[in-house]
């Protein structure tokens, strides 16, 4: 593996453990330390990235724009994720059923870090949702422990619960394989996540 890093994806991920060291007493602190802990050795480079975008990213300014104004450390993460954003390749979720038609074109990922990312690593994924206005990404789940940071606000739900609300800034802890879904409102929402794949043979879900 190398011993250095982009030094733009180096830039968000200081960023992001800015934002999530400053909670406390939350089981997504815990989680978000350990992956930080896992990706303090580099990765290897992917040499064949593969950017692609949707329209559904037409949207993706507005919640850059509703993240920046949130606080400066999410500014700095903004800055820091602007700078990546124009090498993503976004994909859309074929493997997730949704009642709603307008979910096919209303979403798309992007992983940074992880086998179709710009960095592979073995311990873990790091990636960004994009939901447009008004869409529900419906319930889903997967072996890998999950981190969400809230970028755009959203809500989300565990376990077909109740929607609860989270501000930019806010985390969202996911053990494995519980059932989790998000939905933004009348601005898209934006979230950067986390996957623990050490140990996992996972692949990524198209």
């Amino acid at each position: 593996m190398p011993e250095t890093r982009d030094p733009d994806i180096n830039a968000l991920l200081q960023a992001h453990r800015t934002v999530v060291a400053a909670e406390t007493d939350s089981p997504s602190t815990s989680f978000f330390m350990r992956c930080h802990e896992a990706l303090a050795v580099p990765g290897a480079v992917n040499p064949d990235p593969d950017p692609r975008r949707y329209p559904v990213c037409d949207h993706l300014e507005a919640g850059l724009a509703a993240t920046a104004a949130a606080s400066p450390a999410m500014a700095d993460l903004t800055s820091a994720f602007r700078r990546l954003a124009p090498r993503l390749g976004w994909r859309l979720r074929e493997s997730v059923v949704s009642e709603d038609p307008r979910f096919a074109d209303g979403h798309a990922n992007a992983v940074i870090i992880g086998d179709d990312g710009l960095e592979r690593h073995p311990d873990v994924r790091l990636g960004i949702s994009l939901v447009a206005p008004g869409i529900t990404y419906p319930d889903h789940r997967h072996p890998p422990e999950e981190g969400y940071l809230v970028m755009s606000g959203g809500s989300w739900r565990q376990d077909h619960g109740q929607w609860v609300y989270r501000a930019p800034g806010e985390t969202v802890h996911n053990i494995p394989d519980i059932w989790h879904a998000m939905q933004s409102g009348k601005t898209p929402l934006l979230a950067l996540w986390m996957l623990w794949t050490r140990d996992i043979a996972y692949s990524a879900p198209r």
